[in-house]
């Protein structure tokens, strides 16, 4: 198995073994269109055709100006973070924890990761023993607060600020569970231009199929967006949703897209997938029906994009566009937040827009890195 696919899964497992303890596992199914109702056939969308193509230009622009904080408190010093990592086998966890090294050079901070292995034990043994530490903070890096209640609670008693990395749904401070703030995108961001590049890619004609995790609250929400946004465009169809669990992909997905290609033939156009890692592991069942790499059914992936969806798409090998999370970026943001943080100070409020990759676009680079915010932070800190 390739490496990046490896630990996009691993880390894909603890999500939902989290699910399968607080509300039980729905195991994968199919199912066609259901209550999704785009209108009478095919004439496209011309208005929102028109909007969707400006989305998609504006969100795979490369900006060379930088559009997040410019100002803040000067850099404490001696501070000491302590960063809880899901699973330092999974590229988006692994790629944040980076960033955070990167920028405690320049900051002049200590930065320490436990790596919690990828499940619910060995979180809750990492998060004790970053406790016990007594850091100045602590880095909730990518699993759900809640496997960690009892840990969480003693570091409010030690009034230890914590801040969350992809730690629950919304970007932002949290009261339950406290947390100064919440790094990630807006998953309703990252949903409706997933849903726009499939309208202007296929001139608002499309068939979809979307693949998604109905065991995860997060995943199920962000696919019902994604449905929600297609359906805003009459010309698409929604073929199918395909329930399969992430850590059930290698063996379901190859399956059911076989299924999917002698059910729906050449109307199957286009899919979305909640996670990069449902085509990784559709595209053997995709070369063995003789599809080409860079043909359809063309396929996003609405998150994530770890190097091996970056590698699918400069090669244009079954994959043509993701929604990547920049994880270096937000690794220099957590330190700024908790230097905020130890100042007094509220929040930076910055929300990291949504980018998307393309092999147009991505230069070969095999993350999405945007400019400007190591020089900003530079200053912000006087470093």
């Amino acid at each position: 198995m390739h490496p990046s696919r490896k630990a996009a899964r691993n880390g894909a497992v603890l999500l939902v073994v989290a699910a399968t303890a607080l509300l039980g596992c729905e195991r994968g199914t199919s199912a066609g269109a259901g209550p999704y109702s785009p209108g009478p056939a095919r004439d496209g969308c011309p208005t929102v055709l028109a909007g969707a193509r400006q989305s998609v230009q504006r969100a795979q622009q490369i900006r060379s100006a930088w559009h997040g904080p410019t100002t803040g408190p000067p850099a404490a010093s001696g501070k000491d973070i302590v960063y809880v990592a899901q699973s330092m086998n999974n590229p988006g966890v692994a790629g944040a924890a980076r960033g955070m090294a990167q920028g405690a050079k320049v900051i002049g901070w200590r930065v320490r990761v436990i790596d919690g292995q990828g499940t619910p034990a060995g979180i809750q043994a990492a998060f004790s023993q970053a406790v016990a530490l007594r850091p100045s903070g602590i880095v909730i890096g990518g699993f759900d607060p809640g496997l960690t209640a009892q840990q969480v609670a003693r570091a409010e008693a030690e009034h230890l600020p914590l801040i969350g990395w992809h730690a629950v749904d919304s970007p932002g401070p949290s009261k339950d569970p406290a947390l100064f703030t919440n790094i990630t995108t807006r998953v309703q961001d990252v949903a409706r231009i997933s849903a726009d590049w499939v309208i202007a890619h296929s001139r608002g004609t499309a068939g979809v199929v979307v693949f998604t995790d109905a065991s995860i609250p997060f995943a199920r929400n962000k696919s019902e967006l994604i449905k929600k946004d297609l359906a805003s465009c009459r010309g698409l169809r929604l073929l199918a949703e395909e329930n399969i669990p992430l850590p059930d992909t290698s063996s379901r997905t190859p399956q059911e897209v076989s299924s999917l290609l002698s059910r729906f033939g050449d109307r199957w156009t286009h899919s979305v997938a909640i996670n990069d890692v449902y085509f990784a592991d559709a595209a053997p069942a995709l070369r063995a029906a003789r599809k080409k790499g860079a043909g359809p059914p063309f396929n996003v992936g609405a998150g994530d994009g770890d190097p091996s969806a970056f590698q699918r798409i400069n090669s244009r090998q079954f994959q043509a566009a993701t929604v990547p999370e920049p994880f270096s970026q937000q690794g220099w943001q957590i330190l700024d937040e908790f230097n905020r943080a130890f100042a007094g100070r509220p929040d930076s409020g910055y929300v990291a827009p949504v980018h998307l990759s393309t092999a147009a676009n991505s230069g070969g680079a095999t993350t999405w890195d945007p400019p400007g915010y190591r020089a900003a932070y530079r200053r912000i800190w006087r470093r």
